[in-house]
């Protein structure tokens, strides 16, 4: 039960550590990286030519970083993202998952327990569940870390940020931008012109902690100026619901989301409704008890 849309991994300096790369072959799910042109030998090496796809160099000129300085500094994941934007186009395909490099493991949260799934129906349930709509252009799971097993948690919510793991409507009108927080930015236009986003609960992923993991922002940003440039990006572009605050030992943006309560989904007219629970072949298996 693979995904029916491309699923693209945007990566730098990661061709060892690869975690999203090993957890998508574990569940057998077919994907593309994408690769800087002088960083594509070290990856081909590790993954294979065939799922390696470089990244042109004029996404990376033309790119809008939303500040003054240009060249100086890396422009982050948002060029990569806007070509795997056109790729999947290219191809055909109505949407598209863009995910970070750094996601260890993807979960199923069920009864109140959480398991690492190592089947790609997860990837197909979201699909179909965000196809029964027509305003909804991007959607994801959301943290394994945010979400304790212990709480009572809907299967999903609506109109929040979307990160890191992102399944992206092609014909929506927008483009990646900004150096940091690209995927809060993208966000938050997407709900202002009144559309959906939805999170996933039923469905988690597992991603390791900003700062944590070398190569990608945490090499490019992270390492040399901290967090407080990419929430003031932020609190700049979006003022009116954004801002920066010191927590937990360093800077975060705060984002108010509740003037978006009020946008609600619209079922699609062909979609029939059913009494039928699909699993998509899921089980949840006591698996001492089969030992």
């Amino acid at each position: 039960m693979l995904p029916r849309y491309p699923i693209y991994i945007v990566s730098k300096g990661r061709w060892k550590n690869r975690l999203t790369s090993k957890a998508l072959n574990v569940m057998g799910v077919p994907y593309k990286i994408v690769v800087e042109e002088d960083q594509l030998p070290m990856y081909q090496a590790e993954v294979g030519a065939d799922r390696c796809l470089v990244l042109p160099q004029r996404y990376l000129d033309e790119y809008d970083t939303c500040d003054d300085f240009g060249d100086s500094k890396s422009k982050g994941p948002g060029a990569a993202r806007n070509f795997v934007w056109d790729h999947a186009t290219e191809l055909g395909s109505k949407r598209h998952w863009v995910m970070d490099d750094n996601l260890d493991a993807f979960h199923r949260l069920n009864r109140n327990i959480k398991r690492e799934s190592d089947t790609p129906a997860i990837f197909a349930a979201m699909e179909d569940f965000v196809d029964r709509y027509e305003n909804v252009p991007v959607a994801g799971p959301n943290y394994y870390s945010f979400v304790k097993s212990s709480d009572g948690v809907p299967a999903f919510v609506t109109n929040t940020r979307i990160y890191s793991c992102l399944l992206i409507q092609n014909d929506a009108p927008y483009r990646w931008r900004g150096r940091y927080n690209e995927d809060t930015d993208l966000s938050l236009r997407v709900l202002k012109d009144g559309l959906c986003t939805i999170q996933f609960n039923a469905f988690l992923q597992g991603k390791v902690t900003t700062q944590r993991m070398k190569g990608g922002n945490t090499d490019e940003f992270y390492a040399l100026e901290g967090t407080k440039a990419k929430s003031q990006m932020l609190a700049d572009l979006h003022p009116d619901v954004a801002k920066v605050v010191w927590r937990f030992n360093r800077w975060h943006h705060h984002v108010d989301y509740k003037p978006f309560r009020k946008n609600r989904l619209i079922k699609r007219d062909d979609v029939v409704a059913s009494d039928k629970v699909n699993n998509y072949g899921m089980e949840l298996v006591d698996v001492a008890a089969n030992v």
